[in-house]
């Protein structure tokens, strides 16, 4: 005789499965940022730590609540289908069950919203996956289920995190460089997002056009001052693609050398504003024929 089903402990574990589900996608986004170009504005740690743990108390609830709703009806559902149809319980019932239950609530709401039918499937197949894993982790009637899942998804989470940092320190992963361009690159038009532009002619000339500068001391949330005139330029390639530099003499423009940026497809010039930790950047992208 079968041990009779606690669905307070499915709902706790169901809840925790939700969680650490979310846990394992954050770890893997933060991975995946590593690998693409800085943003132009510097990242708030301390905010972005407030709004983890905000965001962390609102998955557990939004988990607790699709356990309530969805996971614990499937389980059951499930259980009764397998009575039914095959005379025994069987796990398998458990993800048509689960797809059964939430294909209303997202069908309704794809209705009502005019939405296409492709991202309706993915997200249907998301939820209904995301949700089968937690009912079919929370559905045995095992002992010390809870600290089972709780050890061995906190181990999982980790264990990706640490292998994902290990793969972008080894190169396994690939981490961000910025690309190396050359002088070949440089010719061309190079714009701000205020329409400041650099333009680069192959024979080593350069004009500028209402660009900005950024004197070392500047606080990276005042304003610009701006530049315009005629000179020269050249490309220093450096030690490698960190240390490569565009050095361009102006009169009237006290910032010479860029950094570069970007990607292959995409490169950038940048600077920083104010000191080299603030992490705001002032950027140029190249202007490609037809954007």
């Amino acid at each position: 005789m079968h041990q009779k089903r606690s669905y307070g402990r499915m709902l706790l574990v169901s809840a925790l499965v939700g969680c650490l589900e979310v846990a394992l996608a954050v770890v893997v986004v933060l991975l995946y940022v590593r690998t693409q170009p800085p943003p132009d504005t510097p990242v708030d740690h301390a905010a972005l730590l407030g709004g983890l743990l905000s965001f962390g108390v609102i998955v557990g609830v939004i988990a607790f609540l699709l356990s309530l709703v969805f996971v614990l009806p499937a389980v059951a559902l499930a259980d009764l289908l397998g009575r039914r149809i095959g005379g025994r319980e069987a796990w398998w019932w458990v993800p048509p069950a689960v797809a059964a239950l939430v294909a209303p609530p997202i069908l309704a709401f794809a209705a009502y919203n005019h939405v296409e039918a492709r991202p309706v499937l993915i997200f249907w197949a998301a939820a209904t996956t995301a949700l089968s894993v937690g009912a079919l982790v929370a559905r045995p009637r095992r002992p010390g289920l809870v600290r089972q899942v709780a050890l061995w998804g906190a181990g999982v989470v980790a264990g990706t995190g640490l292998f994902g940092a290990l793969g972008l320190t080894v190169g396994l992963l690939p981490a961000y460089e910025p690309p190396a361009i050359g002088p070949a690159t440089m010719a061309g038009t190079w714009i701000d997002h205020t329409s400041g532009t650099l333009e680069f002619t192959p024979d080593g000339r350069v004009t500028a056009s209402g660009v900005g500068e950024h004197a070392p001391d500047d606080h990276p949330s005042g304003p610009s001052r701006r530049c315009s005139g005629s000179g020269t330029w050249s490309y220093e390639p450096g030690r490698d693609v960190w240390t490569q530099e565009v050095r361009i003499r102006v009169p009237g423009c006290s910032r010479q050398a860029w950094s570069v940026g970007g990607t292959d497809r995409n490169p950038r010039l940048l600077q920083h504003v104010g000191h080299p930790g603030s992490g705001k950047l002032y950027q140029l992208r190249k202007v490609v024929s037809g954007s």
